[in-house]
């Protein structure tokens, strides 16, 4: 990672070793915000004949994607992310390594004969889907798909990276805040604020009705390499507007204020 967030090329290629069977990249931060070169990251690994799986729960609902162009092995996203159900969510796998794989466990529906001394499975995905699915939460998601789907992705990429920006350049304009992840605009906005823990600050900007998440993101050696104890994090989705971008920034002025 380079000092303002972005992604390290020359540090990933230099990782690889003859040991390398594997490799897991989000698609976008989700501490910082910062979109990864995704398709560069598939072709080098890919050169070197390893498996790529992208964590795709913040590129699927805030970039475009397409898993044929990307040639990922693997792609994955949880149902919330997509304004869907909690509970569940969608892996995406090449026919051939579907194939290939072992079911990681047994149940109805995935078995096609069972004999004493060996058993065979069903094809995938069945293989896969032991016992009874989440129905409801399945359904659930496929309504929010097609919800997400019925809009312009274009449009929603640049809509939500303007809200992104507007708040990014309105606190980065107040004193004592520092945003974290310079890389790029993007719908993800991680700050800090000089001597208030970030649990304080999303507890006052509650208060004015703003909904930001405070603590690691799941990224404590990021936090480390901050030199802070967790970052205050802002998300822009397709329903917010550029008038709610500014009124965070003004209850973020409100709350650090009330700290001084």
């Amino acid at each position: 990672m380079h000092e303002d967030g972005g992604f390290d090329l020359e540090a990933y290629k230099a990782a690889f070793s003859d040991r390398t069977k594997f490799v897991a990249m989000t698609q976008m931060s989700n501490a910082l915000g910062t979109p990864m070169p995704v398709k560069e990251i598939v072709n080098i690994a890919h050169e070197k004949e390893v498996y790529v799986l992208i964590d795709g729960c913040q590129g699927a609902v805030h970039d475009e994607t397409d898993v044929q162009h990307l040639d990922c092995d693997f792609y994955v996203f949880s149902g919330h992310k997509v304004y869907g159900p909690t509970g569940v969510g969608v892996l995406y796998a090449k026919q051939k390594h579907l194939n290939a794989m072992r079911p990681y466990r047994g149940g109805g529906e995935m078995i096609r004969e069972v004999h004493e001394d060996k058993v065979t499975y069903a094809d995938a995905p069945h293989k896969f889907e032991a016992g009874t699915p989440a129905i409801v939460e399945v359904i659930g998601l496929g309504s929010a798909i097609e919800y997400v789907a019925q809009f312009d992705r274009s449009a929603l990429h640049a809509h939500e990276q303007a809200c992104g920006a507007l708040a990014r350049d309105f606190i980065s304009s107040l004193d004592g805040v520092t945003v974290h992840g310079k890389a790029c605009d993007s719908a993800i906005v991680s700050f800090s604020v000089d001597g208030v823990h970030p649990h304080d600050i999303a507890t006052v900007l509650d208060r004015s009705g703003i909904a930001v998440r405070a603590g690691h993101h799941c990224a404590q050696p990021l936090m480390r390499r901050l030199n802070v104890p967790a970052t205050a994090r802002a998300s822009f989705a397709i329903y917010n507007t550029l008038a709610e971008a500014e009124q965070f920034g003004r209850a973020l002025d409100k709350a650090i204020k009330f700290f001084k």
